[in-house]
């Protein structure tokens, strides 16, 4: 199977960045005369686009323009922060509905008892002992919950609701901050995961458990983070060594600009 081009994919969506650096013998290697008129190296995939150049300057005010595993990494992230900012909205969701739930508890527990001896008569005909039930249990506890307690509950989750989207929008948005933010609140509830795992196996539990796992990995390895595989630095030097027009100022003996 061919090697999936990320670079020409995501020009064939969005389009080519061009750039007309300032330095003479820098903009001759991005530009060339066709007979369609004048043409320019698109700074992500490297393939000449027919027309006038995005932008200008000298070849450090550039924009980034990210490539490569940089854009696959993009790629990936906007993937976690698409789960994160689910979570997030499905959790404010639960907070609001534990909240509504504490200022209802007399009314719905009454109302659920009458809805109860609806379906007795069918739970009966098929000999599903439903006063027993483990489902029915869990509901009948969740009524005898405190008020306060429910409050604090749904105060909780919406605190890490929150936590979760705006680890989302940062993800989306590809800021650091928002790396080094995944990694410690994800890492934070893999012992509560892990604990749940071992009172009850299931396999949506191991399957989350190790998204997460490998999404903190990943993170972790990948984006250099707390000082690993040479930490920031080493990042950004991977990330400029993939810049097109570096790779250009380097074939020309330029001083590459960090």
């Amino acid at each position: 199977m061919a090697k999936r081009d990320w670079n020409r994919r995501v020009c064939a969506k969005r389009g080519h960045t061009t750039y007309a650096p300032s330095e003479p013998a820098l903009r001759s290697r991005l530009h060339t005369a066709t007979a369609a008129g004048a043409a320019w190296r698109c700074l992500r995939c490297g393939d000449f686009a027919i027309g006038e150049p995005h932008g200008s300057g000298p070849a450090d005010q550039a924009p980034a323009v990210l490539r490569g595993k940089a854009l696959r990494d993009a790629f990936v992230l906007k993937l976690l922060a698409v789960e994160r900012g689910f979570r997030g909205v499905l959790g404010i969701l639960v907070a609001w509905a534990v909240w509504k739930f504490s200022n209802s508890q007399d009314a719905l527990h009454q109302l659920f008892d009458q809805d109860l001896t609806v379906f007795k008569p069918v739970a009966d005909h098929f000999h599903w002992d439903l006063e027993h039930a483990s489902v029915i249990d869990s509901i009948r506890k969740s009524f005898d919950y405190k008020h306060k307690t429910l409050v604090y509950v749904a105060g909780g989750v919406l605190a890490y609701s929150l936590i979760e989207s705006v680890e989302g929008v940062g993800l989306w948005l590809g800021k650091r901050w928002a790396e080094y933010l995944a990694v410690i609140a994800t890492a934070a509830f893999l012992p509560l995961e892990g604990y749940e795992l071992h009172e009850h196996v299931s396999g949506f539990k191991v399957a989350t458990m190790a998204l997460n796992v490998l999404a903190v990995l990943w993170i972790l390895l990948g984006k250099r983070l707390f000082g690993l595989r040479g930490g920031v630095k080493a990042f950004e030097a991977e990330r400029h060594s993939a810049s097109l027009l570096e790779v250009e100022q380097a074939a020309l003996g330029a001083p590459v600009h960090a």
